[in-house]
């Protein structure tokens, strides 16, 4: 009887693609290369030029050497889509930074109707576990470390052949196969986790409230997050497959964290950060948001009214928010707590009279039944409320620890900043709770956010005295 030899645990495609560089979901491929490899040798290889369909870049151009003119006669994805598919059938799909290449394919298969699902492996990961140490991991500087031939570099045949040659090395080294199990346990986060970020910085994120930093290759902060569970939060972005994401968490070598013990000072703490540093990857808040500004005026008879207007048109404001709906709310609220009138308060406009559906107590000033003088005194009260409503306020919450309390300060309707007071400590005056204050600057932002904050936990701010708490 003959003995066959055993047959491979696994059977690999080893892939490298080149593209258009637009991003991973208008990101097209220009060529392609599989190596079929089942552990010991390759078995089998397809690769091709692909025309993608649209222009290629000059810079991509410049990178690859694939232009216009070398893809204008290849076939295109459609074309070559069940060849793909066939060679890959059964196969763990094997790249360097595994998930680009990846969720570029399966876009492309996407685009054309086809479900594209393998397991897969990443050989950057691969190699900072079993050959740590390394002060680069990218294809370039592992080839000319382990000595591996590298030719038609930024060529996708070129490229794979050198990505087979590093993982069969891997696939040899001290302690492969326990490092290849874990990595194929689709449970497993190190299949999750970003190329270049080492698992032990991601296991030791907190379970808690505050802000993080993403970092790339050169310690640059490339990307500011808040969150209620830090490390929940952090692996939410490893699993998010929007663009942004993807190329964000593939340049993250390094998180760092800063406690807040709450949400509140978390987004006050994001905020700071981000205009601090702006990071590459941080758009939302670095944009001059469109504010608006809540006034009054007197009409010729002698009728006080509240009115709203972007910022920039509104003279002397007497608050300042980030959207119409803000106006319009506090609006409501000062009509139904002092009786004024939603047509002078500019929430029912062209009316002879008002007909609020939720503000039912205007004494007539609309309908010739109430003085302007009288009417003129409510306003004023309503302004002075609004004036006091926030101007001195300690909101309390709570620390990053059992033994500390955070607070937030506004004094003078201005946002001061936050501290972390220890819970034994005795104060008695605003001198003696600055001194635990981190002084902060006041911005659209950090007015939305209180806002926000004020109006879903009205309970937790404690008006002062400026003299004394």
């Amino acid at each position: 009887m003959v003995l066959l030899p055993p047959a491979p645990d696994y059977m690999y495609t080893i892939i490298d693609i080149e593209t258009t560089g637009n991003g991973i979901k208008g990101n097209k491929i220009t060529e392609i290369s599989i190596f079929k490899f089942d552990g010991h040798e390759i078995i089998d290889e397809y690769t091709s030029l692909v025309n993608p369909e649209c222009e290629i870049p000059y810079f991509i151009t410049g990178l690859t050497g694939i232009d216009n003119d070398l893809v204008r006669h290849s076939p295109t994805w459609t074309q070559i889509a069940a060849k793909v598919l066939e060679i890959t059938q059964d196969t763990i799909f094997v790249a360097h930074s595994v998930n680009f290449d990846y969720n570029v394919i399966k876009n492309e298969f996407q685009n054309i109707g086809i479900h594209f699902s393998r397991k897969k492996l990443c050989t950057v990961r691969l190699s900072r576990k079993l050959i740590p140490g390394l002060n680069s991991y990218s294809l370039g500087k592992l080839c000319t470390s382990l000595n591996i031939p590298l030719t038609d570099r930024h060529r996708a045949k070129g490229d794979a052949q050198a990505t087979v040659i590093l993982f069969k090395k891997l696939l040899r080294t001290e302690g492969a196969e326990k490092v290849f199990k874990t990595f194929l346990n689709s449970r497993s986060q190190e299949a999750t986790l970003p190329p270049l970020l080492p698992k032990e910085i991601f296991e030791s994120l907190p379970n808690s409230p505050g802000i993080y930093y993403f970092k790339d290759a050169k310690g640059s902060i490339i990307y500011v997050g808040k969150a209620i569970d830090i490390k929940k939060r952090v692996l939410g972005h490893f699993y998010d497959k929007a663009d942004k994401e993807i190329l964000m968490c593939k340049a993250t070598h390094d998180i760092d964290y800063e406690l807040s013990g709450n949400e509140l000072i978390a987004l006050l703490m994001e905020s700071a950060a981000i205009k601090q540093h702006f990071p590459i990857y941080n758009q939302s808040q670095k944009r001059m948001p469109t504010e608006y500004g809540i006034f009054t005026y007197e009409d010729r008879n002698g009728i006080r009214h509240l009115a709203y207007n972007k910022l920039k048109l509104t003279p002397n404001p007497l608050s300042t928010y980030n959207t119409i709906t803000d106006c319009r709310l506090l609006l409501e609220e000062l009509c139904k707590n002092f009786g004024l009138c939603p047509k002078f308060c500019h929430l029912q406009e062209n009316i002879v009279s008002c007909s609020h559906y939720t503000i039912a107590n205007c004494n007539g000033i609309c309908r010739g039944t109430e003085s302007p003088m009288e009417y003129n005194i409510k306003v004023q009260n309503a302004i002075d409320a609004l004036k006091d409503k926030y101007r001195n306020l300690i909101i309390r919450e709570k620390g990053r620890n059992p033994k500390e309390e955070a607070f937030v300060l506004i004094i003078d309707n201005k946002y001061k900043g936050y501290g972390f007071l220890p819970r034994q400590e005795q104060i008695n005056s605003i001198d003696a709770l600055e001194n635990f204050l981190e002084l902060q600057k006041e911005n659209m932002d950090t007015k939305r956010i209180l806002s926000w904050y004020l109006r879903k936990y009205p309970n937790k701010a404690i008006q002062f005295s400026p003299l004394s708490i």
